[in-house]
Formats: structure tokens, C-alpha cells, sequence
């Protein structure tokens, strides 16, 4: 059991070497130059290999495996110099006689007024375990939905913590049981209600590990029309990044997913970003949904051209994302 612990241990220390040092070109950087660090496919496809490796056997709630992801995200956040946001980076709770757990972490805010403001980044990092057997594999190893969303999450906490770029504090929250029916990020919700969070707004990354065709646009988010998030995080990424996609309002997608229960509870505009539509990718809830089938150098090109919409949001004077009426 010690072996395997240190092994995890070991992966989630690799897995925080997140950036490569390079110019805005791409090319890397010389010693002394002011330039900052960006996220590398090769720490986002670290992650991957393990979170959705078949040792975790598809990361049920409950599960051995469900376990052993919790300990690598917590030693990912640990070795990136990301606190816990309670006494530990677990949010516990119950789903029937199943024991889950959230994971938090927190990024201070640069601030000393704005710091009392909270942006919360998700994705969950559960899956359903055992799917239909294919060709002899049973193991839903859930690598686009949702290990991608929640690496999205966790590298994102890894830049700030090490930028400290940010005016507002950041919460990264990675939930468990959402296929039980979002009871992780219910309870994580609720919680941070009753305990009076000055929460500003959320972003659940869902299912970001395949890109859309070449004529939409990067991403979409569900809600699109309930606040102006996205005409905001594209203003300042300088282009359309976060798109509207009219299938997710026909699917229903905004009440679906992990930031509606930040949005029933602390009345603020949380959405999910997806480059997942329906088209582009076959094995949702598959055997299939492995990390081999993962866009690297997409996951990469999103996951950086959200970093100057984020701190865009993030360090405005004020709070410029706001709810539409209805």
C-alpha cells in the first residue's frame, strides 16, 4: 500500500512541472526574460494518463479508484503551493451509504479588498466505473468527461499559484458524484452558502478534450443567455473563445451539469464551458473515452487562451459579469 501511495505521490509531482517558459511565439524563452509561463501539453497529458488509467477502474464514487484520484488531485494542488480552502482539501459528504468527497483548494487573491471576492473554477473528476463491455474492456475510463474538465481546473490553479496574478480569490473545486446526479457540487454549493461566501461567479469545465469543427467557435457555454460571462472572458481573450451553441439550450445542458448548483444556491452566473457538442467526439459513457482519444494540443490552445480572459475577469475594479433579467 506504501508503494502505491509514493507511486501517486510521484506521478502528481511530475504532473506539477505545468509550464514551459516560451515567448509570446511560442519558442522558448531566454534566462531573465519577462515572459510567463504557459500551460504544456506534456504536464495536461501527464494528468490524463493517470486519471484515466485502468487503475482507477473508471472512478466511481465509492470506488478504490475514486480514492486514489482524490489523492493525486490533493498532492497535485499540495506540490503547486495551492492551500486548502477548509482544514483539508476534502469536502466530505454522503451519498447513500457511498462516502464522497470534493477536493478544494484555494489561490489567495492579490488584492487587499478584491481578495474578498471568490471565482470558483470546477470540472468533476468522478465517472460511472464499469461501462458496456467492448472487445473485452469494461473500464469507463472517463477521459473527456470528465478528467479533461478537471485538469482544465487544476492547471489553471497551478498558474495562478504561481503568477499570483490574480486580484480575486480563486477556488478550485473538483466535485465527485456528479453522475450520481450532481451531489458533490450540490453539497460543495450549500456549504459555502451557509458559511456566507462572497462568491462572485463559476466556471464548470465539461468535457474540453476534443475541439469543434474549424467553423465554430472554440467552446460554448450552456446558459449562454442567462449574463454577458461570455461577451466578458471574450473581450478580454481578444476573440471569440466562448461561443453559444443552440443545442445546448435544446438539451437543457445548463441545469445538467455542476454550475447549476452554484447558481440555485449563490444566485450568481455559473456556466459550463464545453468543446464537446453531441458531433465530435463518439464515446460519451464509453469504453472508448480513453486518454489516447484526447486532443493534447487543443486542450493546450484552450486552456491558454482562456488565461487572459480569466485574469481579465478576475482583476476588473468591478464586478463586470452580472446576471440578465429574465
Amino acid at each position: 500500500m506504501m508503494k502505491k501511495i509514493l507511486s501517486v505521490i510521484s506521478i502528481a509531482l511530475l504532473c506539477s512541472c505545468a509550464f514551459n517558459v516560451k515567448a509570446p511565439d511560442g519558442t522558448p524563452g531566454k534566462d531573465g526574460e519577462n515572459v510567463k509561463p504557459i500551460i504544456s501539453q506534456e504536464a495536461i497529458k501527464a494528468s490524463m494518463e493517470y486519471l484515466t488509467s485502468d487503475e482507477l477502474g473508471g472512478r466511481e464514487t465509492g470506488s478504490e479508484g475514486l480514492e486514489k484520484a482524490a489523492v493525486f488531485i490533493e498532492e497535485y494542488l499540495k506540490s503547486n503551493g495551492i492551500k486548502p480552502y477548509f482544514k483539508t482539501y476534502r469536502d466530505s459528504f454522503k451519498v447513500k451509504d457511498l462516502d464522497g468527497y470534493n477536493i478544494v483548494g484555494v489561490v489567495e487573491g492579490n488584492d487587499p479588498k478584491l481578495k474578498n471576492e471568490y471565482v470558483i473554477l470546477g470540472g468533476h473528476y468522478d465517472h460511472i466505473g464499469i461501462g458496456k463491455v467492448v472487445e473485452g474492456d469494461s473500464i469507463a475510463n472517463g477521459a473527456n468527461d470528465d478528467a479533461s474538465g478537471t485538469i482544465a481546473a487544476m492547471e489553471f490553479g497551478a498558474y495562478f499559484a504561481k503568477t499570483k496574478s490574480n486580484k480575486r480569490s480563486i477556488l478550485i473545486t473538483l466535485y465527485d458524484a456528479e453522475e450520481k446526479g450532481l451531489k458533490g457540487s450540490a453539497h460543495l454549493a450549500a456549504r459555502l452558502k451557509n458559511e456566507g461566501i462572497n462568491a462572485y461567479t463559476m466556471i464548470n469545465f465539461e468535457m474540453i478534450g476534443v475541439p469543434r469543427a474549424s467553423t465554430e467557435a472554440l467552446a460554448y457555454m450552456s446558459g449562454y443567455e442567462r449574463s454577458n460571462f461570455a461577451e466578458t472572458l471574450n473581450g478580454y481573450a481578444g476573440e471569440e473563445v466562448v461561443g453559444f451553441f443552440e443545442g445546448a439550450k435544446k438539451m437543457s445542458l445548463f441545469m445538467r451539469s455542476d454550475n447549476f448548483p452554484f447558481f440555485k444556491e449563490l444566485n450568481m452566473p455559473a456556466h459550463a464551458i464545453s468543446t464537446f457538442d453531441f458531433t465530435n467526439f463518439d464515446y460519451y459513457h464509453h469504453v472508448y473515452d480513453e486518454a489516447d482519444k484526447m486532443d493534447y494540443v487543443h486542450m493546450a490552445n484552450f486552456m491558454n487562451k482562456m488565461i487572459p480572459a480569466l485574469e481579465g475577469m478576475m482583476n476588473a475594479p468591478t464586478k463586470e459579469v452580472v446576471l440578465n433579467d429574465e
